[in-house]
C-alpha cells in the first residue's frame, strides 16, 4: 500500500512540476503575448485602410468595379495572412508556422488543380477588364459567334446573337481566341458583290453602280466609294462595291446593304445593264466539240413511221 502511495505522490509531484514549468513559460512569454496581441489588433485595424487605399488605387487603372473590389479583397487577405505569420513568429511558434506554410502549400496546390478552369476564367475576366477589349453593347465576333455584348462578369461573357439567342462564353475562351470588335472604331464598311454580263461596257457599269449609291444610299462621304472588278466568272464579270458608314449598330448596316442592292438593281434596269443568270454549256461527244445531232446514234434521228409504213 505504501508503494502505491509513493508512486502516486511521485506522479503528482511530476504533474505539479510540469504545470509550474508551463506557468513559468507563460510568464516569460507574457511580453511576447502582449506584443502579439497589439500587433494583431493594429493589423486588423490597418486592414480596413489597406482595402480602402487598394480600391482607390485600382480605380485609377480599371473602371470595372467588380474586378477592383475582388483584387482589393485579395490584397487585404494577403496582408492579414502576412501579419498572422508575424504574430506567430513573435509567439515563437516556429514549428506551427512551418506546419501552416506546408499545409497552405499543399491545400493551395490541390485547390488550384481542382479549380483550374474557374481560376483561368477568373483571371481572364480580370485581364479583359483591365485592357478593355470591349464594352457592353459592342458588336463583336468571337469563337464562331457574332452579336452584341450583353453582360461581362469575372467568369463569363454573355453574347446576344442577331437571331436573339444568348450565348454564354467562358472568359478563358474569349481571352485566348481571336476577337473582332465591330464597334470600337465607330465605323463600318459595307461590301456589295455583284456580276454583269460579258456583253456590257465595264466603264458604264462602274459609273452606274457608283451613281446608284451616291443618289439613293446614305453613306460616309468622307470615306472612299470604290468599285473593283474581281474575276471572270462562269457567266458574268464579277465586282465588289465598297462604301463606309459612320454607324455601329447592326440594323443600320443591314439597311444600308439592302438599300444598296435595290439601288444598283434599279440603276442597272434603267441603263440596260444585265445581271446574268448562271449559264451552263453542254459539250457532246467523247472528246467534246460535237453537236447534239452528231453525237446521237443515227437510229434515234431516223423519222418515226406512221400508220404502219415501216411494215
Amino acid at each position: 500500500m505504501d508503494t502505491i502511495w509513493n508512486q502516486f505522490q511521485q506522479s503528482f509531484n511530476s504533474l505539479l512540476d510540469k504545470l509550474a514549468g508551463w506557468i513559468d513559460g507563460v510568464v516569460l512569454l507574457l511580453p511576447n503575448i502582449l506584443l502579439a496581441a497589439i500587433v494583431m489588433g493594429l493589423s486588423l485595424l490597418a486592414a480596413r485602410y489597406v482595402k480602402k487605399y487598394l480600391s482607390k488605387g485600382l480605380s485609377k487603372f480599371s473602371t470595372h468595379v467588380t474586378v477592383n473590389r475582388f483584387l482589393a479583397n485579395i490584397g487585404t487577405a494577403v496582408f492579414v495572412m502576412v501579419m498572422l505569420f508575424v504574430v506567430l513568429g513573435i509567439l515563437q511558434l516556429d514549428t506551427a508556422l512551418k506546419s501552416m506554410l506546408a499545409g497552405a502549400g499543399v491545400v493551395g496546390l490541390a485547390i488550384g488543380l481542382a479549380l483550374q478552369d474557374p481560376i483561368l476564367n477568373l483571371f481572364s475576366g480580370i485581364m479583359m477588364s483591365t485592357r478593355q477589349f470591349f464594352e457592353i453593347n459592342d458588336v463583336v465576333e468571337t469563337n464562331g459567334y457574332t452579336g452584341t455584348i450583353e453582360k461581362i462578369s469575372l467568369r463569363s461573357t454573355v453574347l446576344k446573337t442577331f437571331q436573339g439567342q444568348e450565348v454564354v462564353l467562358p472568359n478563358k475562351m474569349v481571352y485566348q481566341n481571336p476577337l473582332t470588335n465591330y464597334t470600337s472604331s465607330g465605323e463600318r464598311r459595307v461590301d456589295i458583290s455583284c456580276g454583269v454580263s460579258y456583253g456590257d461596257d465595264l466603264d458604264k457599269v462602274e459609273k452606274a453602280a457608283i451613281d446608284a449609291i451616291r443618289q439613293r444610299v446614305e453613306f460616309d462621304e468622307d470615306k472612299p466609294l470604290e468599285l473593283f472588278y474581281t474575276e471572270f466568272g462562269s457567266s458574268s464579270i464579277n465586282f465588289v462595291l465598297r462604301f463606309w458608314l459612320d454607324q455601329k449598330r447592326q440594323p443600320n448596316i443591314m439597311k444600308a446593304q439592302s438599300d444598296a442592292i435595290k439601288a444598283i438593281k434599279q440603276e442597272f434596269d434603267q441603263k440596260g445593264i444585265s445581271i446574268p443568270f448562271p449559264i451552263q454549256t453542254l459539250d457532246f461527244g467523247v472528246k467534246g466539240g460535237e453537236s447534239l445531232k452528231d453525237a446521237l446514234p443515227k437510229e434515234l434521228l431516223r423519222p418515226s413511221s406512221r400508220n404502219g409504213d415501216d411494215n
